[in-house]
């Protein structure tokens, strides 16, 4: 990067900082700090609850599955906007009247305090862990792709957002994650235009369309039900619905966001904005992954887009091997531009039978790059069996430090920044608040006074923080990010989600049955997912893929409370 680049990135990333840190630096009261003072209006709820969502994982991954698989992970989101409107019309009207810090609050009120500190304590669990993986995770890219020490990328991106959410609290979360979004959008919108300009180059945006969706790369609707099936219409509206009422309804990192409002309206049009504008986004993003396939159709990408691990094979005892890769990857790039071309004729003939001998050439050559790509995989992991071959997680930054002007690519970095420290920032404080209000308030320091509470809070802020750093420091990386971190959430959200449907709704469910029922919920489902994982005999061929996780605990929370209630009236 030059250094325009670098000016763009710091000083992008320590103005954000610094206004959030000097905006709330007389934040002295608990209601300021960790619910910012209740002042917030829609708009600023809104870029919070998006900003939290919203991690540098999203825009590192995302782009990679548009570009290896198309539109279809759009489908996550479809439970999502009625999820939005359950939640806006029926539990913040609770919240609200209760006039709680933590969702978990309101189970003690409904239930008792053992079901409370389960669900706070599993939604410590996920969320703690889902915080050090949205440090670590573009930590790992960025120093990859930059060539920074990794340990120093963590500390780097941890201690900046400790820093002002220390300061501020909830205030300063909300604050800054609305400027944060702002880079995100604008870096996002500029690497938008900039591939297309680059596009029209080589043809226009039919054509570009029409190629990519030859090879599958637009399709979006799948009704196939088959739970192995990861993405189709059927998984985002069940799966995906009660994972978003999860998230959304019961996540002390989400509702913290939305509580922040002045009043209920406020907070219910902040979350009715997420409604209409997430999916746009989101396929956007992925459209944008879609653009990058279709362009390295035109511009020769390298054979495996983890840069640096090609260069240490060159380096290697296996250069020989690799380079032979190379050389017949070279050759059938080749192959594949004929193939490109004859297609794109017959496309721009206005011909209908595009279903004939050169659109099966074409993908066939799309094959034959993606069995070479294998080869590379494959010498990898024999070079280093733990090595993580999926390399989609660097498509998307591989244009941008490739093919963008100087100035947007710092923009691009600091938009990646951006997204790690709002979602970061976001989960830090209501780590910190969940253990404040729901453990250490309520069960050893009751009388504390009200600089006492607000620099608890402080204290635990920085406790969760430094957790997070560590765990950062001895993460490795999955596949692919944002499949990963909608995993680790699916193995708790159902159970979470459960708990307060009952509460909610069957009123004559008394702790003992949800309690234990819950307990009993949460072991099958991470008995299922480790059984999968670790291929045990029982497990081995069961088709179930990890949205179903929030059906199957939620359900079950639900069905034993039920049988627990009525068998104890017996």
């Amino acid at each position: 990067m030059s250094w325009i680049d670098w000016l763009v990135l710091f000083g992008t990333l320590f103005a954000i900082v610094g206004y959030g840190t000097w905006r709330t630096r007389k934040t002295n009261s608990v209601n300021d700090y960790l619910r910012g003072g209740n002042e917030m209006k829609w708009f600023t709820i809104g870029l919070s609850v998006m900003a939290t969502q919203a991690s540098a994982i999203t825009f590192l991954s995302a782009p990679g599955l548009g570009y290896e698989k198309g539109l279809r992970f759009v489908q996550f989101y479809f439970g999502l906007p009625l999820a939005l409107i359950i939640i806006s019309a029926f539990i913040i009207p609770i919240y609200y009247r209760l006039k709680v810090y933590t969702a978990y609050e309101y189970l003690e009120k409904r239930f008792d305090l053992k079901t409370r500190l389960l669900a706070a304590s599993l939604f410590l669990v996920q969320r703690g862990l889902a915080a050090g993986l949205t440090i670590f995770a573009p930590a790992f890219i960025l120093s990859t792709i930059l060539g920074w020490n990794l340990n120093f990328t963590n500390l780097f991106v941890g201690v900046l957002v400790i820093i002002y959410t220390v300061s501020g609290g909830t205030k300063a979360v909300s604050l800054t994650q609305k400027w944060q979004m702002g880079i995100i959008l604008l870096g996002m919108v500029l690497a938008f235009g900039i591939l297309m300009y680059r596009i029209s180059g080589f043809a226009d945006l039919n054509t570009a369309l029409q190629l990519a969706g030859s090879v599958g790369r637009m399709e979006i609707l799948d009704f196939n039900f088959d739970l192995n099936e990861r993405y189709t219409v059927w998984s985002g509206l069940t799966g995906g619905l009660f994972l978003a009422l999860s998230y959304f309804g019961t996540d002390q990192s989400q509702v913290q966001r939305y509580l922040t409002g002045k009043n209920i309206k406020e907070s219910r049009l902040g979350l009715m904005f997420n409604a209409v504008v997430k999916i746009p986004m989101q396929l956007f993003i992925l459209f944008t992954g879609v653009l990058v396939f279709v362009f390295y159709l035109y511009v020769k990408p390298p054979v495996f887009f983890n840069e640096t691990a090609l260069e240490d094979l060159r380096e290697s005892e296996y250069k020989e091997r690799i380079d032979a890769i190379e050389d017949k990857y070279n050759r059938n790039y080749e192959e594949l531009q004929q193939a490109r071309l004859d297609y794109t004729e017959i496309l721009n003939s206005g011909d209908d039978a595009v279903s004939g001998p050169e659109k099966a050439r074409f993908k066939k050559e799309i094959a034959d790059d993606l069995a070479i790509r294998t080869e590379v995989k494959n010498l990898l992991l024999e070079t280093d069996p733990g090595f993580k071959v999926k390399d989609t997680n660097y498509v998307f930054l591989n244009f941008v430090m490739s093919y963008l002007p100087v100035g947007i690519i710092g923009l691009i970095i600091a938009l990646i920044f951006s997204a790690a420290m709002s979602s970061t920032s976001g989960e830090l404080n209501a780590l910190a608040t969940t253990t404040f209000v729901d453990f250490y308030r309520r069960l050893f320091k009751k009388d504390a006074n009200e600089r006492q509470q607000v620099l608890m809070s402080k204290l635990l802020t920085v406790f969760w923080g430094l957790l997070a750093i560590s765990f950062a420091l001895a993460a490795d990386l999955f596949d692919n990010l944002i499949e990963m971190v909608n995993v680790l959430g699916s193995l708790f959200y159902g159970t979470i989600l459960g708990i307060f449907l009952v509460a909610f709704f069957i009123k004559r469910i008394g702790s003992n049955a949800v309690f234990w029922s819950a307990l009993i919920a949460e072991a099958m489902v991470l008995l299922i997912h480790f059984g999968r994982v670790y291929q045990l005999p029982f497990f081995l061929n069961l088709k179930v893929e990890y949205l179903w996780y929030n059906v199957i605990g939620c359900g079950l929370v639900v069905i034993l409370s039920l049988i627990i209630t009525l068998f104890s009236r017996r």
